[in-house]
């Protein structure tokens, strides 16, 4: 019996659902050099959760092909649409042009039997005290995002702050936060500071840095006193794009901040909706009307998030995902162009690897670690052997054991993330 490839989908779930809740990311490449050609359809499983890295060096198509992706999570049958969120960290500002359809490739897309689309079920979010500029910059903002500062732990902003666990200034920053903390009530950063301040036990100079990094983190933009709750984030039959690119650029504390925040908020309500979703299936009983949907979380570079050399805020959190999201049914995707940078276990839980060209040793050598025995041959001869083709990519399927050349697909809503040019 002849199959159709629908990557992350296993040939028992293939002759049970056959391909339904999957969506179109490309066709398969036949042959090499001037003999390669497109022949049949690929697609990819978005029924269950998956562990996925999309990897290549710059401009070769990473980005493009995770919206791709995305534009299919949007275009899910309604039944199913409805149960699916996706949240996008974005440092880089290219998802929010998800919305304007892709007429810059009419022809190529024709050519595909595809047409240009938007899609407004992708809204944007970004830092409340930056939205001016996102929108003098021309970026559609669809919220302003807002966090309380008790949201967070004393070690949340010890790591926010690179500060050394026991440093005088992760001591005072902990007793200090921690004694907010206990009082149950809101505050602000300037509240963190006034207590600070008054710490009688602290020396001056532990006070003025401690102060310093607090002003850091307020023109981060992000917190007040009241925050958004998560339910205004992640909503089903939405991909909501978490736009951090006006952020300082070496402001990594704060993008990291908002990444632990959401990640441990969904995997937590995703916990909860699956007891629930388990105990309807046992009792017989009607399962809730509204349950928390099931969650695609993509990190664009992340390499900087869930790093391999190092920790970070948002380590312990996107670890988690990593290794425990797939049972309650949270989806994690990092995009990378180095993913030797990227930390080993998020590799080593990896069941898709979409990789485009990469050049560097390490870089190669961080995804043999990621396939298998089942793959023979070498995996630079698989990249070495792509088309020199804009979307070319070998695709690793932990489920089917196997490994595919493919051309993704054009993208159907426009992509911003090219390199600039004079013209």
């Amino acid at each position: 019996m002849a199959y159709e490839t629908v990557v992350g989908r296993t040939r028992d779930e293939l002759e049970k659902f056959g391909t339904s809740s999957s969506g179109f990311i490309g066709k398969h490449i036949v042959g090499t050099g001037e003999d390669a050609h497109l022949t049949t359809p690929v697609l990819i499983d978005l029924m269950k959760p998956h562990v996925i890295l999309i990897s290549g060096k710059r401009g070769s198509g990473k980005s493009y092909s995770a919206g791709a992706v995305l534009e299919e999570i949007l275009k899910l049958e309604p039944e199913v649409g409805e149960k699916v969120a996706a949240v996008v960290f974005d440092p880089v500002g290219i998802y929010w042009s998800m919305k304007i359809p892709n007429e810059q490739q009419k022809d190529l897309l024709n050519e595909w039997s595809l047409k240009p689309r938007g899609f407004q079920n992708l809204k944007v979010y970004v830092p409340a005290e930056l939205k001016k500029s996102y929108e003098e910059a021309g970026v559609p903002v669809d919220y302003a995002l807002s966090l309380s500062p008790r949201e967070f732990s004393p070690d949340d902003w010890i790591l926010a702050f690179n500060l050394e666990k026991t440093s005088e200034f992760a001591v005072a920053l902990e007793k200090n936060l921690s004694e907010l903390l206990a009082n149950e009530q809101d505050f602000t950063i300037e509240d963190i500071s006034t207590k600070i301040r008054d710490d009688t036990f602290s020396s001056q100079h532990v006070k003025n840095v401690l102060i310093s990094f607090l002003e850091v983190a307020k023109s981060w933009g992000i917190f007040s006193q009241k925050g958004l709750n998560l339910s205004e984030i992640v909503k089903p039959n939405q991909v909501s794009v978490i736009d951090l690119s006006r952020v300082h650029g070496e402001e990594w504390g704060v993008r990291n901040l908002l990444a632990t925040w959401i990640t441990r908020q969904v995997y937590r309500e995703r916990v909860i909706a699956r007891k629930e979703e388990e105990l309807a299936k046992v009792e017989g009983s009607e399962k809730k009307e509204k349950i928390f949907p099931l969650t695609w979380l993509i990190f664009e570079e992340a390499h900087n998030f869930v790093p391999s050399d190092r920790k970070t805020v948002s380590t312990d959190s996107v670890l988690t995902i990593a290794k425990q999201g797939r049972e309650p049914g949270v989806s994690l995707v990092v995009i990378t162009q180095m993913p030797n940078k990227v930390h080993q276990d998020v590799l080593s839980q990896t069941d898709i690897v979409i990789s485009f060209r990469l050049t560097s040793r390490d870089d190669l050598q961080a995804l043999h670690a990621v396939m298998q025995t089942y793959v023979a041959e070498e995996l630079q001869k698989y990249i070495n052997d792509l088309p020199r083709w804009p979307g070319a990519a070998i695709i690793l399927d932990d489920n089917l054991e196997k490994i595919f050349t493919v051309n993704i697909r054009p993208r159907l809503s426009w992509h911003s993330g090219g390199t600039a040019a004079i013209i």
